[in-house]
């Protein structure tokens, strides 16, 4: 597929990448109440690497040291961010953690000032508070109440904005799908030594056919498939607006919780919904359909 076409699927992928994200929060609620944390990463990335390493094969040639660490990089920073998240969903619910992750879309625009000197513009920054006091109304009931799970799930999305700017760092001028491929082997060999070290191999009883058709998914749909489209997309798309659309993980993430029943939506989650919406067309039109163009009377 050539660069022209990449770039113009850039914001579709990213996008549908969040959908499949969203579908993912109340599923995997239900499956950490059987395996580990470490053994879920770890099957979960260790396959979608097998998967993408045999289809982009061709694609090995190009590999070099470069290549091993901005993958490296980008692997280790995913690695935490996945371990925080999924540790954080196992003490708040779905809908919280799908909201708390996506606070990266406010730190992405200044850690990529720092990494890149490229300053986010007033735009930018009127999203990301935009998308900040949306976060805040989920998780407002009767008062701003954070549990430890809410903690790890903040953390998570701390690193998560890590992995965004390393991304977009590493891709300029490089095979992605190379990156994609190194990225998930450095974060299944982690989860691996992990899980040796804390003792989260299951038992054989654990493995019921629900709980192989979830990893499954996570493995094939929402690795394999989302990140692959999420590294795509970034490449071909500014770091603040890129994050900005992650964001939308989480009001998908909420919806699919509630369509299956594993919570209400409530009066401030919809107006939570409505400000994150608004700070997605903030970033992504800047508002240029409000302004209208002054044409010059023609002499």
């Amino acid at each position: 597929m050539n660069e022209r076409v990449l770039k113009g699927l850039a914001r579709p992928m990213i996008l549908l990448a969040t959908v499949i994200w969203g579908s993912t929060f109340f599923i995997l609620k239900d499956t950490l109440d059987h395996i580990s944390v470490f053994f879920m990463l770890a099957f979960r990335f260790t396959f979608a690497a097998v998967v993408l390493a045999v289809v982009f094969f061709r694609s090995w040639k190009k590999m070099d040291k470069s290549y091993l660490l901005g993958g490296g990089l980008m692997g280790l920073f995913l690695f935490c961010a996945y371990t925080a998240q999924n540790y954080g969903l196992t003490g708040t619910t779905p809908g919280k953690n799908a909201f708390f992750t996506a606070v990266y879309c406010v730190i992405v625009p200044f850690l990529y000032w720092l990494t890149d000197k490229r300053r986010p513009d007033r735009f930018h920054v009127a999203a990301a508070v935009l998308c900040v006091a949306g976060i805040g109304l989920v998780s407002w009931d009767g008062g701003l109440t954070l549990s430890v799970g809410d903690g790890f799930t903040l953390l998570g999305g701390f690193f998560y904005a890590g992995h965004i700017v390393t991304v977009s760092h590493f891709a300029k001028g490089r095979d992605i799908f190379i990156l994609t491929v190194l990225q998930f082997a450095v974060v299944g060999a982690l989860s691996w030594v992990a899980m040796g070290l804390t003792g989260g191999a299951p038992a054989p009883e654990q493995l019921s056919g629900q709980v192989i058709g979830v990893l499954l998914y996570l493995a094939i749909a929402a690795t394999a498939l989302a990140l692959l489209m999420q590294n795509v997309g970034q490449k071909y798309t500014e770091p603040a607006a890129a994050a900005v659309l992650l964001a939308l993980e989480a009001p998908f993430g909420v919806l699919f919780s509630v369509g299956a029943g594993a919570e209400e939506l409530g009066g401030l989650m919809c107006l939570g919904f409505v400000l994150i919406f608004i700070s997605v067309v903030c970033s992504e039109t800047k508002f240029s359909f409000l302004r209208r163009k002054v044409s010059l009377p023609q002499k």
